[in-house]
């Protein structure tokens, strides 16, 4: 199957906004391909000819969402020395504002998602792509000083960690985006 057919991406297309449609209405792990194939108006043969299984299927239809949060986490100035007036402690910088704001724009499908009845395969990228993004941003020089002594990727994998947490609470709660991006934040820079 070649993916760049225009067949082939309409089918996938159809695929994910059947399973997003879906994963808002009910609970991730009611969700079965069968009942996806019906609400993308193909027959269920057909969609596991394009995904393996319904994990396959999610990974890709949240990946725009995942590159999102990592693209936001990597913009946070992590490495950049605080005063007063450049970024104080009680101001979260706006790419992780950005990060929480989409969070909660999506907070029925990050629910869904990161839930006991989710996707391991949607935690598992989501932690890998942040632990990537930062990890390139780190390798780059933009490191927080004083972990030296720290791999790159450790370091990098701990504040994804973290993070994919934070977002998993963040999706439950009631509170502005920017509350809970100052809350990572005094978190991630406890000494500044």
């Amino acid at each position: 199957m070649n993916p760049d057919d225009p067949r082939v991406q309409r089918t996938r297309d159809r695929l994910r906004a059947a399973l997003l449609f879906l994963a808002a209405e009910q609970e991730l792990g009611s969700v079965t391909m069968a009942a996806v194939a019906r609400q993308a108006g193909i027959n269920r043969a057909t969609a596991y000819q394009h995904y393996a299984d319904l994990d396959a299927l999610v990974a890709d239809a949240m990946d725009g969402a995942v590159t999102h949060v990592a693209r936001c986490a990597a913009l946070c100035p992590l490495d950049q020395p605080r005063g007063p007036l450049d970024q104080p402690r009680n101001r979260a910088p706006e790419p992780l504002v950005d990060l929480f704001t989409h969070v909660a724009a999506n907070a029925v499908l990050y629910q869904r998602m990161l839930s006991a009845q989710g996707s391991a395969r949607f935690s598992n990228l989501l932690r890998q792509r942040l632990t990537e993004a930062l990890a390139d941003r780190f390798s780059t020089g933009a490191r927080p000083p004083g972990f030296d002594d720290v791999p790159v990727t450790t370091h990098a994998a701990y504040l994804a960690g973290a993070l994919v947490g934070v977002v998993a609470i963040a999706c439950t709660e009631d509170r502005a985006p920017a509350d809970h991006a100052h809350a990572a934040w005094r978190l991630l820079v406890p000494g500044r």
